[in-house]
């Protein structure tokens, strides 16, 4: 069991639908003990089943722009734990109004709140975790190709993943001394929680569906599958990477297209509607 006698910390499950979940599933079934945090108490009703299910009795608080609570939060672990081997940080904030209409028309007070929650939060996160992380560890983050790229109603969310794979750079090179490799994984769209707020998401869905090169949308168990990878000593020579898990989407110029008997080209979306 590639997980066996290792400890993590799995950071932002929302319900079993949640890639987090995906990635704990994995984990789980390869020997890994974990922990899980809630954010306030309507989650903590939903993580509590979950940790269960993973034979897990480790559930914290923690709201992560709240440095007493991160503070807390090593003081649980340090205590539970001792150490721990990996951490999982699945978190992404932004106000609803800040992912409609045009970017041009964000607010700084919405900006701020997506960067520092989105962003900022895997950097406090990693720091308040070192001191009870094993030496050659292993930190996961959750990013998409809207970091990189244009998605319609991303907005601030595209620059927020923008900065936090930036940051897995960063974050790769001060952690390498001590052997902690830290990763992120680009998921392709998947229909959870934090996702209903993007609008027409599933044009999002369906597009990606019809021109990745799969022709097909990943789920939570693919993601899963490569976060245990990363987070492995399988891993061990791969940091400060952005590993796709998109069907290949993300090789895309543009949409696919077939051609008729007489040589014209049609997008593969018009057929398909």
């Amino acid at each position: 069991m590639f997980m066996k006698n290792k400890k993590g910390l799995i950071v932002g499950i929302a319900n079993n639908k949640s890639i987090a979940y995906g990635i704990a599933e994995a984990c789980h079934k390869q020997g890994a003990d974990l922990a899980f945090t809630y954010l306030n108490e309507s989650l903590e009703k939903r993580v509590r089943p979950i940790a269960d299910e993973f034979g897990s009795k480790y559930v914290y608080p923690l709201d992560i722009n709240k440095p007493e609570e991160l503070e807390n939060l090593t003081k649980y672990i340090e205590k539970d734990f001792g150490k721990i081997d990996f951490l999982v940080h699945s978190v992404a904030y932004a106000p609803r109004e800040a992912l409609d209409g045009k970017f041009v028309d964000t607010s700084k007070e919405a900006f701020n709140i997506a960067l520092e929650t989105s962003v900022y939060s895997l950097i406090s996160l990693t720091r308040a975790c070192l001191p009870v992380m094993n030496d050659n560890g292993s930190i996961l983050t959750l990013t998409y190709i809207g970091g990189e790229r244009y998605v319609p109603h991303y907005n601030v969310m595209g620059v927020a993943k923008a900065a936090l794979e930036s940051s897995v750079k960063y974050l790769a090179v001060d952690l390498g001394t001590r052997g902690i490799r830290v990763n992120a994984i680009s998921a392709g769209p998947i229909k959870t929680l934090a996702a209903s707020g993007i609008g027409d998401f599933r044009m999002i869905l369906k597009w990606n569906e019809l021109n990745a090169p799969l022709c097909k949308n990943v789920t939570i168990e693919e993601v899963g599958s490569s976060a245990l990878y990363l987070l492995s000593d399988l891993a061990s020579g791969v940091s400060g990477e952005i590993h796709y898990v998109d069907g290949g989407y993300n090789i895309m110029g543009m949409g696919r297209i077939t051609q008729d008997k007489e040589g014209k080209t049609t997008l593969v979306w018009d057929l398909k509607e």
